[in-house]
């Protein structure tokens, strides 16, 4: 039977610069029905080598590369805040480090898991180490090549990560429905040592992220804004809060869709069983008459003998009168 994914509603940059939004996010996930909410944890200037890089083309072109991320920072002061309020309102929060300092600083607060992100899925020892802590691990994949995939699942493991899940990503901001080539998806599950695969979504509206439930995604991430006109660098790929529930509602009835492999009647088409088709006579006869191919018909509800009886039903003779309109049964032949 197919189980529902696990809902991941990504905060990233979507605070704003303001704890008091990222804990009304919070919020928001959970009445959207999310599963978990991420953040983002690292320190700006450790994200950037050569300092004054201006990002030459896509969504953030000519952003200085450490003012960008600067922007989109979530301050290690807020951690235990957000960390205790996810859990006080009943949602679990995990998150992205980007550094072992910021698995170590995340250690602190009991993170449930660990995500790597599409960009530092090259980053092996980052991998190896934060694989050490014991803790689920969930990869993103955006422009990875095979090999470079491989090569992050073996360095997880080495690290001594048994639970690792692959999340299909088209690293593009927002990204195009047709470069979501969901079908990697089924790839991505044969690779040795994965335990399940998922999607990060960088897609506008939900469509993509239903079809990849479809497909067996065991995990849906996507970035909640509280308000697209609100701004900041991820809200054009961001759901609004009603949005987003529609997703999880749309992703959870998807999973419950699929089901299981099953014929026969399932318990609501009971009440409709009744009214198959079945024989009936189309004309008077009296007793003892031979039953011809003209005398019976099929038709609704199923009083009389299946149709497929039709066969053994002409040729035979009647034990009574039948009146035209009433069901061919066993006890007049």
């Amino acid at each position: 039977m197919s189980s529902r994914p696990f809902i991941v509603a990504e905060l990233s940059a979507n605070h704003l610069g303001g704890i008091e939004r990222a804990l009304r996010l919070i919020d928001a996930a959970k009445e959207a029905g999310a599963d978990a909410v991420k953040f983002q944890t690292y320190r700006a200037a450790e994200m950037v080598g050569p300092t004054g890089y201006v990002i030459p083309d896509g969504p953030w072109a000519g952003r200085d590369l450490l003012s960008l991320y600067k922007e989109a920072e979530t301050p290690r002061a807020w951690h235990q805040a957000l960390f205790e309020y996810a859990r006080s309102v009943g949602i679990e929060a995990f998150s992205t480090p980007f550094s072992r300092d910021d698995v170590d600083f995340l250690e602190e607060f009991d993170c449930p898991r660990y995500k790597i992100a599409s960009f530092e899925l090259v980053d092996l020892p980052l991998i190896r180490y934060a694989a050490s802590k014991g803790k689920p691990l969930i990869m993103s994949t955006g422009m990875a090549e095979q090999l470079e995939i491989s090569a992050a699942v073996v360095a997880a493991q080495v690290g001594g990560c048994n639970d690792i899940t692959l999340l299909k990503c088209t690293s593009a901001y927002p990204a195009p429905a047709s470069d979501a080539n969901l079908a990697t998806l089924i790839s991505l599950r044969c690779a040795p040592g994965v335990v399940a695969v998922g999607l990060s979504d960088h897609t506008r509206g939900i469509a993509v992220a239903v079809s990849a439930t479809v497909l067996g995604a065991s995990m849906i991430e996507k970035h909640l804004t509280l308000r697209r006109s609100d701004g900041g660098p991820d809200a054009a790929f961001s759901l609004e809060p009603d949005e987003f529930a529609s997703m999880v509602k749309a992703c959870r009835e998807s999973a419950d869709a699929i089901g299981e492999v099953k014929y026969g009647p399932a318990p609501t088409e009971m009440p409709q069983v009744g009214l198959r088709r079945s024989l009936y006579f189309s004309e008077d006869l009296e007793a003892g008459r031979m039953i011809r191919a003209t005398s019976v018909r099929t038709a609704r509800p199923a009083l009389g003998l299946p149709p497929a009886m039709i066969d053994s039903v002409v040729g035979s003779v009647l034990k009574r009168s039948v009146r035209a309109g009433d069901p061919v049964t066993i006890n007049v032949l």
